[in-house]
């Protein structure tokens, strides 16, 4: 979202090494706000692989282990008081697989009195079984005012058949809570519910070189359109080409495109 002008924080924590030093200065490149960074004498930040061998479908391997910066995150009153401050609080699934930070993430929540976006964000190896992963997930579905997945994250979160329907999923995800659903189908498009509306935006067509970082544009792309004041459908629409701009490069963060040029690949897609 700060590629968009927005004023952006994130919530993380890195080791004390040189690749903490660099993960913070490429946060600061962006104009990020890393206030909220932990730094830790011990440990060391993790890495993730990706692998590209299909670009619509990147696999990654995750370095990291139970000592991970990023879990011994705790409340404090500063951060609390920049929760709620934010006009929008964004947090994912997998922040809920492992204490201390899975406790601070549900206390900042519940001190939270404004719209917050739940990326569903699935991570099979950050959780023991499915079954503990859908114990958290959905517990903390009544807390969003938007949620934000894929039809696997959905089923996590919602407890149905992994072959249901978008549909299914979001007419589950709000009953648990949020006055929003987005549920992406990949190169299908993606179904966007609210109230009594459900509306299915297609996917632009492109050549994808690389999806790694399509997933980060296209949540981007929600926030500043519902910052924007437009309706979920036209957010959902812009953010649907800024995750295709970033799936035809092959870069990730150093790709997340700026508001012309999405709108120039959707003039050019349609």
């Amino acid at each position: 979202t700060a590629r968009y002008g927005h004023k952006t924080a994130v919530i993380t924590g890195v080791a004390s090494d040189a690749l903490g030093e660099f993960a913070i200065g490429e946060l600061k490149k962006f104009s990020v706000s890393t206030e909220f960074v932990i730094k830790t004498p011990a440990g060391k930040t993790p890495i993730v692989v990706a692998g590209i061998k299909d670009p619509d479908s990147p696999e990654f391997i995750f370095y990291r282990d139970s000592s991970a910066p990023d879990t011994k995150i705790e409340t404090s009153a500063s951060l609390i008081s920049a929760v709620k401050a934010a006009k929008y609080f964004w947090f994912t699934g997998s922040t809920l697989s492992q204490a201390p930070l899975s406790n601070t993430v549900i206390e900042l929540l519940k001190s939270r009195n404004g719209e917050v976006i739940f990326d569903l964000d699935y991570r099979p190896s950050f959780w023991s079984s499915p079954e503990s992963a859908h114990k958290e997930i959905s517990a903390a579905v009544k807390y969003a005012t938007v949620a934000i997945g894929n039809l696997e994250e959905c089923a996590v979160a919602t407890g149905l058949p992994k072959n249901s329907s978008a549909a299914e999923f979001a007419a589950a995800l709000l009953t648990m809570g949020p006055k929003l659903a987005i549920v992406k189908g990949g190169a299908t498009g993606v179904l966007v519910a609210h109230g009594h509306s459900a509306t299915a935006i297609p996917g632009l067509r492109i050549k994808t070189k690389c999806g790694l970082g399509a997933g980060d544009a296209f949540g981007a792309g929600v926030v500043h359109g519902l910052l924007s004041g437009w309706s979920p459908e036209d957010s959902v629409s812009f953010a649907n080409g800024a995750g295709a701009y970033v799936a035809s490069q092959l870069m990730c963060s150093d790709a997340m495109p700026t508001e012309v040029q999405v709108r120039e690949l959707m003039e050019r897609s349609k």
